[in-house]
Order: structure tokens, then C-alpha cells, then sequence
């Protein structure tokens, strides 16, 4: 089963009852600690496989539970007993996104030939932000093919000032041109 829409409305629901809890930094925190705790393969094997049964995920959940807000744990549980499970998969990515925007602020990633000085990074970020409206934080990923200049992938945009993405963007336009 995929995340999805799923994964998109639980991680909704959490995230707007810590807030009314006043509860989101600890329930942030714990997000964080279960995507931690899956990225380990043993945990995330016996989580999901199918063949674990669910008394024994129930029995190691509960575990794992205590070490966690008692609002995040009480979530956990009900993913379980709904057979839900997977939605833990893309929590962090989904609960992220309402964090960020509950805070008017987004994040991306900006690719250049080159890695970006702190400095530059920290510019960017700001002119996006001025831009968008937003708080932004970037990510810089080298990408050498780019030539020169700079691809920025935040809020579901992208903006390409690369050279590479300058001279396809021309020659699309050459090969549009009617010669007369």
C-alpha cells in the first residue's frame, strides 16, 4: 500500500491535535524519532511484514510507544489497529509539510555546477523568500552537467537559470522559429 492521500490525512490529523495540544514540538520530535527508528532495517522489517503477526507488532509497538508522547503514542496505536501501518513510511515527509507551512515556510533544493558557499545559499534562500513569501531553506546538490548558473526546485516550481536549462530553452525555440 502507498502513503499517499492516506498518509497525507493522518499525518494532517496529527499535526492540527498537537497543535490544539499544544504539543507540536514533542510530537515533531517523536515524527522524527519514528523516521529514524524505520530507517533501521530490523524495525522495519518486522513492522512490515506481513507475516509478523499482530500481536507480536502490537507487543513491540508498545515498546516503542512508551518511548514516545503519549499523543504520538496513542496515534501509533490506532495506525495499528486500523491496519494502517504503512502510513509511518511518509509520516515525516507529510507531517514536514504541514509544520512548515503552519510556520510560512517551505523547502528545496537549488542545483549547481559547483557546490554553493554558505554565503550564497543563504542569499538565494532570501531572494526565494521575498519571492514566494515564505521562509525558505535550501539544500545545495551538485550537478556538473548544468555548465554554469543555478536550478531551484521549492514549492512545487522549478526556476532554471542554468546554463544548460538557457541554451534547450533556445533551442526549443529555433526549432518553433518559421523560416521564411
Amino acid at each position: 500500500m502507498n502513503g499517499g492521500p492516506v498518509t497525507g490525512r493522518y499525518a494532517r490529523a496529527l499535526f492540527e491535535l498537537a497543535r490544539e495540544k499544544g504539543a507540536l514540538e514533542r510530537v515533531e520530535a517523536d515524527v522524527e524519532r519514528l523516521a529514524v527508528e524505520l530507517a533501521q532495517a530490523p524495525v522495519a522489517t518486522w513492522l512490515f511484514d506481513a507475516r509478523v503477526a499482530a500481536s507480536e507488532k502490537r507487543a513491540r509497538l508498545e515498546g516503542l510507544a512508551r518511548l514516545l508522547h503519549p499523543l504520538t503514542a496513542s496515534f501509533l496505536r490506532l495506525l495499528q489497529e486500523r491496519n494502517r501501518l504503512d502510513v509511518l513510511r511518509d509520516l515525516r515527509r507529510a507531517f514536514r509539510q504541514h509544520v512548515l507551512a503552519d510556520r510560512n515556510a517551505t523547502e528545496g533544493w537549488v542545483e549547481s555546477p559547483r557546490p554553493l558557499g554558505p554565503g550564497e545559499l543563504v542569499q538565494l534562500a532570501a531572494a526565494l523568500g521575498r519571492l514566494l513569501g515564505k521562509q525558505v531553506a535550501l539544500e545545495n546538490r551538485v550537478r556538473p552537467e548544468l555548465i554554469a548558473g543555478v536550478r531551484v526546485f521549492v514549492d512545487n516550481k522549478l526556476i532554471d537559470q542554468s546554463a544548460a536549462g538557457r541554451l534547450e530553452a533556445l533551442r526549443g525555440r529555433l526549432l518553433a522559429a518559421r523560416l521564411a
